[in-house]
C-alpha cells in the first residue's frame, strides 16, 4: 500500500463496560500521543454499528481496534483478517459486534468494502460497569497501540510522536 491509501483507524466498543471499551480507549491514546499523515484518520466508532457505513466506505484500509474473545489470557493482542474477523464477535450481548460485520457486508453490497483488519485485545472484564479499563488491559495498552501503529505503517501511513510536556 502507499501513502495515497486512505486509512481509517476505528476504535469500537462501549466505554461504560470496563474492557469492552478497549478499542475506543486505544484510539484516544493514539490521538493524544501521535500526529498522523493526512491519509490516516482516527475515529471513535463507539457502538454506532451501521451508522459507520459512510466512514468505512470512504477508506481504502480499515483498521478496527476492539476487544476480542480469542481464548488467550487477558491482555493478549490479536490480529484478525478475512474469516477470522468473526472472532471479534465474542460479545453476544454487545450491539457493536454484530453490527460491525454486518456493516462490512453492507458496504460490499453498496459497492465498496475496504481491506479490513481487527487489532484486538483479550479483555479481563467486559461486564462490570466502569469507564476505566482493567489494570491488566491498561498495562498492555502500549502493546495494542504498537500493533495498530505497525498496521498504519504497513498500509502506507506514518506518524510523529507528540512531545510530552
Amino acid at each position: 500500500m502507499s501513502e495515497n491509501t486512505s486509512i481509517l483507524v476505528l476504535g469500537v466498543g462501549n466505554i461504560l463496560y470496563t474492557d469492552e471499551g478497549i478499542g475506543v480507549r486505544a484510539v484516544e491514546r493514539l490521538s493524544a500521543g501521535y500526529t498522523f499523515t493526512p491519509n490516516v484518520r482516527l475515529m471513535d466508532g463507539g457502538t454506532l454499528g451501521m451508522r459507520l457505513m459512510d466512514a468505512i466506505m470512504d477508506c481504502d484500509r480499515l483498521i478496527v481496534v476492539d476487544a476480542v474473545l480469542g481464548g488467550d489470557e487477558p491482555g493478549a493482542v490479536y490480529r484478525l483478517t478475512g474469516e477470522d474477523l468473526r472472532k471479534s464477535l465474542g460479545f453476544n450481548d454487545s450491539m457493536h459486534q454484530t453490527d460491525l460485520v454486518d456493516t462490512l457486508i453492507f458496504c460490499e453490497l453498496a459497492g465498496h468494502r475496504p481491506d479490513a483488519v481487527v487489532i484486538g485485545m483479550e479483555p479481563q472484564d467486559y461486564q462490570t460497569l466502569c469507564p476505566e479499563v482493567s489494570a491488566r488491559s491498561a498495562e498492555r495498552m502500549p502493546l495494542l497501540c504498537d500493533a495498530v501503529l505497525k498496521e498504519i505503517r504497513d498500509a502506507g501511513g506514518d506518524w510523529t510522536t507528540v512531545p510530552s510536556d
